[in-house]
């Protein structure tokens, strides 16, 4: 397969990849995760910022921040469980690469929220650290949703990219 310049690309799976892939249970796992803690996210920040407006809804504020955060570890866990069945690496894999990096700067800033929720820092600076955390949250979702397309994309493609590299590895 050809990118618009014409230069070769690529393919993000292998065939034997693409198998395991299909045939793995955490895909599925991911596949019902990662919607819902986009749900979650879409809600938090609207509480978040209702609470920084207005003083209201604190407690539904930390609730939501804690639940996107709970979401977040489990998505992160299964993914590189995922990972290891599809690509044999626990994380990092090439394929994933920038977007686990990325994962772990979302992940720590989580981190981060329930730690200062934990040491009782005042709840606006946690809100913020909140906000920051999706911030980095939606870059993150955006590099996945990318590869997701591209995933697509070769899923409706001629596989002669993915065998003609599985033949040359």
């Amino acid at each position: 397969m050809r990118d618009r310049l014409g230069k070769q690309q690529v393919p993000l799976y292998t065939a034997a990849q693409r198998a395991r892939r299909d045939a793995s249970p955490w895909t599925l796992v991911q596949g019902v995760l990662a919607p819902l803690q986009f749900l979650l996210f879409l809600a938090s920040p609207l509480l978040v910022l209702r609470f920084l407006l207005t003083g209201e809804g604190q407690t539904a504020a930390v609730a939501s921040v804690v639940c996107k955060t709970l979401a977040l570890y489990a998505i992160m866990i299964t993914g590189s469980i995922w990972e290891k069945a599809v690509f044999g690496r626990w994380l990092f894999a090439e394929p994933f690469f920038w977007e686990d990096v990325f994962s772990f700067a979302v992940l720590a800033l989580h981190t981060a929220y329930l730690a200062g929720l934990y040491a009782g820092l005042d709840a606006r600076r946690l809100m913020f650290i909140a906000l920051a955390a999706y911030a980095t949250y939606i870059v993150n979702a955006a590099q996945f949703l990318i590869k997701l397309r591209a995933a697509r994309r070769e899923a409706f493609a001629p596989d002669t990219g993915a065998i003609a590299l599985e033949a040359s590895r």
